[in-house]
């Protein structure tokens, strides 16, 4: 923990020595623009806010999960924080355990070592700034990270109760879910321990019941409150969201290499097949079940969504088990060459969350 909060307090040192430069308060950056605004309206205000552009789309608040903005409305009642700050504390502080529950995995499968610099690893992507933002990012990964890891090691209710509170925080929740439920498959197949014992595990069965019932909570709440079975996926299809197996994705893609940026066409695909590569790894790499589905739920759902492509780097921030080959190959090195990598990564990660905060961002 004390080796990723070093990732992102060398990040926040750098983005407020730009914003001295670029006379920008850090603190906006961080916690009041883009969805960040929307969160604190939440928590303020409750639901019930659209924004009509002048194309006719509709940008509905109820497009964004309710755990995020109910822990702002409760800190921000409790403390003498505004919900933002509140939303700022929030993200700070399930960063670190996100870390933890990072390490956490890592340390089961491989040890401490390959623990340690999984955890760093995740701190210095090169959007790892999204991580000390008053997004769901943090919230959402540190319920993931030990939602999976209690189903890697059988406790599930614990697991189950992790799941449905992701699936009260963002759409991927979904990949929690198919974590638990697939390592509950695992139990159930002959040679499974539940099958080895010969009876019935209360605990296993409750936890595949808890599992969805977050997800589907708030989809269904969001279906009366619209008076249709779709509603969610309508809300989405407002904001030009959803999901079309990857058909915008591609053309997009296809559009930047026929054009004139065809570099960043180039450098896209590519990528994208690094992802895809670093999947394949993990598979060769015999990683257990439910973090192989975790993982690969996490990726399929970001690459074929349609709609903000500058986004899906921050949709892939949750993706931590692709991590783990090169964590493990990390922890290969001495120690003095692994913090060299894992340090001047930090840095690069800290420059490129700078410039792109006061860039375009996150959209």
């Amino acid at each position: 923990m004390l080796a990723y909060a070093g990732t992102r307090l060398l990040g926040l040192v750098v983005l407020a020595v730009w914003g001295a430069f670029a006379d920008k308060s850090p603190h906006q950056l961080l916690a009041a623009r883009w969805d960040a605004l929307w969160y604190t309206r939440i928590a303020e205000e409750g639901y019930g806010y659209a924004l009509r552009l002048p194309d006719g789309a509709v940008h509905s608040d109820l497009a964004f999960f309710p755990l995020l903005p109910a822990l702002e409305r409760v800190i921000s009642a409790i403390a003498p924080l505004t919900a933002a700050d509140a939303g700022l504390l929030v993200s700070w502080v399930t960063s670190l355990l996100a870390a933890w529950g990072i390490f956490a995995i890592g340390d089961l499968l491989h040890g401490r070592r390959v623990g340690l610099t999984l955890a760093a690893l995740w701190g210095v992507l090169p959007v790892g700034i999204v991580q000390s933002m008053a997004y769901s990012e943090s919230l959402f990964t540190a319920l993931a990270a030990w939602g999976v890891y209690a189903a890697l090691t059988r406790r599930w209710l614990w697991a189950g109760l992790l799941a449905a509170l992701a699936g009260l925080t963002r759409p991927v929740g979904a990949a929690v879910v198919a974590a638990v439920w697939v390592a509950a498959a695992v139990e159930l197949l002959p040679g499974g321990r539940w099958r080895r014992a010969g009876g019935m595990d209360r605990g296993l069965l409750a936890g595949v019941v808890l599992a969805p019932l977050g997800w589907l909570g708030y989809v269904t709440w969001v279906a009366f409150r619209t008076g249709s079975v779709t509603g969610y996926f309508d809300v989405q299809n407002g904001w030009g969201n959803g999901f079309d197996g990857g058909l915008a994705f591609a053309r997009f893609i296809g559009g930047l290499l026929t054009g004139p940026p065809f570099v960043d066409g180039l450098g896209l695909l590519l990528g994208v097949g690094a992802l895809i590569w670093l999947y394949a790894r993990c598979v060769r790499q015999r990683q257990p079940l439910p973090l192989l589905a975790y993982g690969g739920a996490v990726l399929v759902l970001a690459l074929t969504a349609k709609g903000y492509f500058g986004s899906k780097p921050r949709l892939l921030l949750p993706a931590f088990p692709l991590l783990l080959p090169a964590a493990v190959a990390l922890a290969r090195l001495r120690p003095g060459r692994a913090a060299l990598v894992l340090g001047s990564a930090g840095l690069v990660s800290a420059l490129y969350g700078a410039f792109w905060l006061h860039g375009s961002g996150p959209p």
